[in-house]
């Protein structure tokens, strides 16, 4: 029988693959895939670009649909099984891509290509092969071949260890709970909230109510308990996840996190680099590690002021001194009696399907497109629902899976990621197809799931990174979507749709009150709109302080030192931070996003990528939030491109200027003076 998992005629076959066929599809393809190369560099310099090219692109791309599927399901499952077969495969992946970026052979096609190339080559010619000769580059190509075993060696085991940290992460989030039969101890949190933790309990065979540690129930505890122990409770058990502090020490991360640590460092000093962020840099717009502590000192120099300001006012609603399980209650509080607004009112304007609605039609709007749902699709839950995207002409674009709610299992956090990337090669033209991730409080028993505005604003971010994927016009995978995009870029797509969270035009479609249906009414929004900036600086300062700690921890590794994680951490915080936090906090033992994604030495991003953002929608501020023409350019300049352009030359291609960080500031609430 054909392995299910090696079809790639359609999209997966989610009701056949299971884990047992994972080892078995790629050791068979990686194989096929070790001939065609061979047999492609057999008189390479009889070749042209295409036909040199184009076979190395349809291989990835194979390779990236088989191991798509794979890499999904063991985030959103609670299968064992998936999990123990991503982990045994990836040891063969990865030792398969150092080979691939190592190949003596292959590195000199590419210096040919790049040597032949006419001054006037498509920019997605010249993009990928100066993006080929700069891994091959970062892989080492050019070291001894003990060096090489040696960079395959470290590569593989940092896969490993990333993985297991990330699992830990997860597994030490779904093992806690909180369990209570006194009812005084939930007062003040949203409705939704108690009823599934009154769920939660029958269906665990306890009375009470049987609250878990996912960032849904964990942020409406933060945010409303009005019990102090019990938001110190979910605080502590929050911190403390995955570490030597935590309620189960079996998924401890700090040997996971020296390790990983070591690994980079060393990987960075085999093909030449000083240390980990140097060579995290060399795929990122930003030119120096200087440059990098320069832009964060700048936003923290013109934030901190604001902050402090923020901080006396929500202290001084409080009767005893600030902790940090203290800050986002207090921060509501104050929300409540200058504003006049909270999020539990404003959640019953948001169910899921409302803001759906509105989140596709503001699609259609900016940039011609329609969204339906397809339910012939496979999916691998019964939650999950799959959308089409078109062109008004009714061409299709893409697809995508949406995965919204929270469950065990379920890696936490929002992610979108590519199930099948666009590929236009010999007559074949795929289209792209990608996951899109949350984790929304779960439909109740009469299937609603009501939001949150921040839920909105995390909705708007992911949908924005789909478009992202989707609306490329790049031919070749390794440069469609986000393939090939700089990583402090990636977040631009993302942090310019959260914008239009803020807009009433926008949010009046995307909203209706769960009982009358009415749409969120324009002295409501004003009150939201006016509530915009309540923490916004502090909140700004607690992002920077994220990235400077993630930076200098890889900048400043010393190998004779070893871990100073928690070290580092402190001298930031006291450099940044406004609220001391407890000693027990271990912020970088569930720093997933610097430990188990691909945001090493690369947090400061999120911030960088913003400035991107907010100066690209000051444009539609200027012109009209849905005007046509300024969408269009946005579509062609941002979104179609991939990696096929410097984004520096897109972005002034699009907004006729470089960004400044005037306009973030300004969305922050922040004043513009240094």
């Amino acid at each position: 029988m054909t392995n299910p998992l090696l079809d790639t005629s359609a999209l997966p076959r989610f009701a056949d693959i299971a884990p047992e066929h994972v080892l078995p599809a790629l050791e068979k393809l990686i194989a096929e895939h070790r001939r065609k190369l061979a047999a492609l560099l057999d008189d390479p310099e009889e070749k042209d670009f295409e036909a040199l090219v184009s076979p190395l692109e349809e291989m990835s791309h194979e390779l990236s649909r088989v191991w798509s599927p794979v890499s999904h399901l063991q985030s959103v499952l609670e299968a064992p099984g998936w999990r123990e077969a991503y982990n045994a495969s990836l040891p063969l992946l990865t030792r398969h891509g150092t080979e691939i970026s190592q190949n003596k052979g292959l590195h000199q096609v590419f210096e040919r290509l790049s040597d032949s190339l006419p001054a006037d080559a498509p920019d997605a010619k010249r993009s990928l092969v100066d993006h080929a000769l700069r891994d091959f580059r970062l892989a080492g190509v050019a070291l001894p071949d003990d060096k090489k075993k040696q960079f395959r060696k470290l590569m593989q085991e940092l896969a490993t260890v990333q993985a297991n940290f990330d699992q830990n992460v997860q597994d030490a989030t779904d093992s806690w709970h909180f369990h209570t039969e006194d009812e005084a101890q939930l007062a003040g949190l949203p409705q939704q909230t108690s009823v599934r933790a009154r769920n939660d309990a029958e269906a665990n065979n306890v009375g009470g109510w049987w609250l878990t540690l996912d960032h849904p129930t964990y942020q409406a505890v933060i945010t409303h308990a009005e019990s102090r122990s019990l938001r110190e409770t979910f605080y502590r058990a929050w911190s403390t996840r995955a570490s030597d502090q935590g309620a189960d020490t079996t998924f401890d991360n700090s040997r996971n996190i020296g390790r990983i640590l070591q690994l980079r460092h060393e990987v960075a000093k085999l093909v030449g680099f000083d240390n980990y962020a140097e060579y995290s840099l060399a795929t990122k717009m930003a030119a120096g590690t200087v440059e990098v502590i320069d832009f964060l000192s700048e936003l923290a120099s013109r934030t901190r002021s604001a902050a402090e300001t923020e901080l006396e006012t929500i202290a001084a609603l409080a009767s005893h001194d600030l902790a940090a399980w203290d800050i986002a209650f207090y921060t509501e509080k104050l929300k409540q009696k200058k504003f006049s607004i909270s999020n539990d009112t404003l959640r019953q304007y948001f169910p899921i399907a409302r803001a759906l609605s509105g989140l596709f039609s503001l699609a259609e709007k900016l940039y011609g497109v329609t969204i339906a749902k397809n339910d012939d699709i496979q999916k691998w839950h019964d939650s999950v629902d799959y959308y089409e995207l078109r062109e008004r002409s009714g061409t299709v674009i893409g697809g995508f899976y949406a995965d919204l709610y929270a469950r065990n299992g379920k890696r936490g956090g929002a992610w979108v990621d590519e199930c099948v990337v666009r590929k236009n090669l010999n007559g074949e033209n795929i289209l792209p197809v990608g996951y899109l991730v949350c984790n929304f409080s779960p439909p109740d028993k009469n299937g609603g799931s009501l939001l949150t505005h921040e839920d909105i604003v995390t909705l708007f971010h992911e949908f924005g990174h789909m478009l992202h994927h989707l609306l490329t016009r790049v031919d070749y995978p390794s440069l469609a979507g986000i393939n090939g995009v700089p990583w402090d870029a990636i977040e631009l797509p993302s942090q310019f749709m959260e914008n239009f969270a803020w807009c009433y035009d926008v949010l009046v479609g995307a909203s209706g009150h769960c009982e009358s249906g009415e749409p969120l009414p324009k002295a409501l929004f004003q009150k939201l709109d006016d509530s915009r900036h309540c923490g916004a600086a502090m909140a700004m300062l607690r992002q920077i302080e994220f990235a400077l700690f993630d930076f200098q921890l890889h900048a400043n590794y010393d190998p004779d030192k070893g871990t100073e994680a928690l070290d580092i951490l402190r001298q930031v915080r006291d450099e940044l931070s406004l609220v001391p936090h407890p000693d027990y906090n271990r912020l970088p033992h569930s720093f997933t996003h610097i430990f188990a994604g691909g945001y090493a030495a690369g947090y400061y991003s999120y911030k960088w990528a913003e400035v991107l953002a907010a100066d690209a929608f000051s444009a539609f501020e200027e012109s009209g939030i849905f005007d046509e023409q300024t969408a269009r350019r946005f579509r062609s300049e941002i979104l179609e491109i991939g990696g096929s352009k410097d984004i520096m030359e897109a972005f002034i291609a699009f907004r006729g200027r470089k960004p400044t960080m005037d306009a973030l500031l300004r969305y922050n609430g922040i004043g513009l003076a240094a």
